[in-house]
C-alpha cells in the first residue's frame, strides 16, 4: 500500500462467525438458553481488530443467504456439499448483524449476492475514491480481487498478503485466480473443474496462455506447449470445455448492481456507550466482554 493512502477494511465476517462457531463450547449461552458462542467469538474478534487497527473506514460484510445465490440458478448444484445452517447459528447470524450496527459499523448482505459479490462491489466502488483496500478473510477466492495497493489479511494467523504475494501463495497472478479455479474446480463450493487438471498444470496452462479464453483460443497450441502431458491436456480441456466456462461463470465474483457505495457508508460512526452496552446486554455478552468492546469504541470518529 502507499504511505499516505487512505485504507478500507472490508471483513468477510462468515470467517470469524464459523470460526467461533466451531471452536466455542455451545454451553456459552444467553439468559433465555440460546447459544451465544458464535457471537461471542465474533464480539471478540472485532473488539481485538478495532482496538488494534483503529480504523477509519470498515465494512462488516455477511452472507445474506447462507444457502443460495444467483449461483444456483446458473447451477442448482453449487454449494449443494454443505449441511444447512442450523437454526441456532442463523439466530446468532443476526445477532451478530445487530452487534456490528451498534458499534457504529457499517454492515452489508444481499439474499441474491453473496459475501465475496458484495465486497468485490465495495472494492470496485472505492477504489476510484482513493481508497486502498484490505480484505480480511481467509477464502482464496477473494485473491482475485488484491489490486496493486491491496492486501488479503489472514487475521487470525497475521498474514498479509498484497498483490506480488498472490503468485507465490496460490501460483497464480490475482488476475487468474478465477480462471485457475475454473480449471480446477473447488471441492468447498462443489464447483466441477477439468477431470485431471489439478492446482500446478493449471498455474502452467496460465502461465503460458493467461487466461481461460486464451486457452481456448488455442487449443492446439496446448498440445505443443511442451507442460508434461500436454497432448492430454488438450483432449481433456476439449472434452470439458463446457464444464470450464460453467465454472468460470460460479468463479468470478461478481458485482451487485443495486449496492449503493460510499466513502460515508463505510465510515465509522459516532455510538453512545449506553447503546453498545443495551444491545450486548439484549444478546446476551457479559460484562468482560462489554467492556473490551467499549474500549474498542474509545474512537474519535468523525461526524457523517
Amino acid at each position: 500500500m502507499l504511505p499516505g493512502k487512505p485504507r478500507v477494511y472490508l471483513i468477510d465476517a462468515s470467517i470469524y462467525i464459523f470460526r467461533a462457531w466451531f471452536s466455542l463450547p455451545d454451553s456459552l449461552s444467553n439468559r433465555a438458553g440460546e447459544p451465544i458462542n458464535a457471537v461471542q467469538g465474533f464480539a471478540g474478534f472485532l473488539a481485538d481488530f478495532l482496538s488494534g487497527v483503529q480504523p477509519g473506514h470498515v465494512a462488516v460484510v455477511f452472507d445474506g443467504s447462507l444457502t443460495s445465490s444467483f449461483r444456483n440458478d446458473i447451477y442448482p448444484q453449487y454449494k449443494a456439499n454443505r449441511e444447512p445452517a442450523p437454526p441456532e447459528l442463523k439466530r446468532q447470524f443476526g445477532m451478530c448483524r445487530e452487534l456490528v450496527a451498534a458499534l457504529g459499523l457499517a454492515g452489508y448482505s444481499s439474499d441474491r449476492y453473496e459475501a465475496d459479490d458484495l465486497i468485490g462491489t465495495l472494492a470496485a466502488g472505492l477504489r476510484p475514491r482513493g481508497f486502498s483496500i484490505e480484505i480480511l478473510s481467509t477464502d482464496k477466492d477473494l485473491a482475485q480481487l488484491v489490486g496493486e495497493n491491496d492486501v488479503l489479511w489472514d487475521y487470525a494467523r497475521n498474514r498479509r498478503h498484497a498483490c506480488a504475494d498472490i503468485p507465490k501463495l496460490l501460483g497464480v497472478r490475482s488476475g487468474q485466480v478465477a480462471d485457475w479455479l475454473a480449471l480446477t474446480g473447488d471441492a468447498v463450493d462443489n464447483i466441477p473443474g477439468v477431470p485431471g487438471i489439478g492446482a500446478k498444470t493449471a498455474a502452467a496452462l496460465l502461465a503460458g496462455f493467461g487466461s481461460l479464453e486464451g486457452l481456448y483460443g488455442d487449443l492446439d497450441a496446448v498440445a505443443a506447449s511442451g507442460i508434461r502431458g500436454a497432448a492430454r491436456i488438450r483432449r481433456l480441456l476439449g472434452e470439458h470445455e463446457d464444464t470450464a466456462r460453467l465454472a468460470r461463470e460460479l468463479t468470478g465474483i461478481a458485482i451487485d448492481p443495486e449496492l449503493e457505495v460510499s466513502v460515508q457508508g463505510v465510515q465509522r460512526r459516532r455510538v453512545a456507550p449506553e447503546d453498545v452496552a443495551s444491545v450486548c446486554d439484549a444478546i446476551g455478552l457479559g460484562r468482560t466482554m462489554q467492556k473490551r468492546l467499549l474500549k474498542a469504541m474509545d474512537y474519535r470518529a468523525p461526524t457523517v
